[in-house]
């Protein structure tokens, strides 16, 4: 497969010369939004390329994080008087109901009746052919319809009828049974931000419509001036073009390199100040752009001259790094400006010299 984006050969370029690297140091070293830098090795892995993108985790801390954003349901509380819950039971003439207190009265000779005798605290048996009502504060599920003393089913199942639902208790602070179900306060509505990125870890976690806002000052500038810029986190940066070798082409033939047929070099010498207090990570020159009369934005070409130091990667908070950069084009194209940007794609923050006079 042929690579023709230049992000993504940048990208190729700095993961073949350290091998295994976080997605994010990654994209720190070539100066893109990590987010970005994960979306192309993925799309590159897909693309047949010899690439594994992965992820690393701390397997407790996931957990942990997953247990406080899913709570675990309320378990169903066991009424506070009266017997366990259990199936009703319609008792056989002659002997008390199951649970029933050892004042119950048997039915018997001395004390004839008709029915069942009921247990107490409880209201006798429907009658024949209808089930008998739910126990207080229990769940009436999983009731077995009797009917009468044998305990046969009627015929054709057991009649529909309205059932009253128990008012919850007063105050709605806690949990109420009704008719099996389990009722009471929901958990918070998670935030959807947190439930969509997850919980954030690093300032490149915060969402791109939220970035400060760039430095006031001018945008635009000549060769010697020094412009005020801003970095991907926010850094605080003041970037100045210095000079502009066109042609170069004796410098790059110094260095080994060989120009082919109709092409001529450039060499652009800048240096970027760290007047901020985040340390700026990034390659200063990783998207410094030479723009030709039609608009047209010319790349850096991918090498370095032994007599003309390239910039390296990051700059501290109070320093001062300089470097030059070196591009490749046609003897025929007029280069008429320098652009600046800290992102491939330029922006509101991108600083831009003119060359023309």
């Amino acid at each position: 497969m042929a690579v023709t984006d230049p992000a993504d050969a940048r990208l190729l370029a700095a993961l073949a010369e350290l091998g295994k690297v976080a997605v994010h140091e990654l994209a720190a070293r070539v100066g893109m939004d990590p987010r970005e830098a994960a979306y192309r090795l993925v799309a590159l892995s897909g693309s047949g390329l010899p690439l594994l993108v992965g992820v690393e985790s701390d397997p407790q801390g996931l957990r942990a994080a997953l247990a406080g954003a899913f709570p675990a349901a309320p378990q169903t509380p066991r009424p506070a008087h009266g017997p366990p819950l259990a199936p009703y039971q319609v008792p056989t003439p002659g002997y008390p109901a199951p649970g029933a207190p050892s004042g119950a009265v048997p039915a018997g000779p001395s004390h004839p009746q008709s029915g069942p005798v009921p247990s107490a605290g409880f209201p006798p048996p429907s009658a024949p052919g209808y089930p008998p009502p739910a126990r207080p504060g229990g769940s009436g599920a999983g009731v077995p319809p009797q009917n009468g003393p044998g305990g046969a089913r009627p015929p054709g199942g057991v009649p529909s009828g309205p059932y009253q639902v128990p008012a919850p208790p007063a105050g709605g602070s806690g949990p109420y049974q009704v008719a099996g179900v389990v009722s009471g306060p929901y958990p918070a509505p998670l935030d959807p931000v947190i439930s969509t990125w997850g919980p954030p870890q690093t300032a490149s976690w915060a969402r791109g419509d939220q970035r400060p806002a760039p430095p006031a000052g001018p945008r635009t500038g000549k060769i010697g001036d020094s412009l005020a810029g801003q970095g991907l986190e926010g850094e605080q940066l003041t970037v100045q073009l210095l000079e502009v070798q066109d042609p170069a082409d004796y410098l790059f033939g110094a260095a080994g390199y060989r120009l082919e047929p109709g092409e001529r070099a450039v060499v652009v010498h800048t240096e970027v100040t760290n007047k901020g207090p985040i340390p700026f990570v990034s390659l200063p020159d990783n998207y410094l752009e030479l723009l030709t009369e039609d608009g047209t934005p010319v790349a850096k070409a991918p090498v370095s001259l032994t007599s003309r130091p390239p910039h390296k990667i990051g700059v501290q908070p109070g320093e001062t790094a300089g470097g030059h950069t070196v591009y490749v084009l046609p003897e025929s194209t007029r280069v008429v400006a320098v652009r600046w940007s800290p992102r491939p794609e330029p922006d509101d923050r991108s600083l831009t010299w003119s060359l023309e006079d």
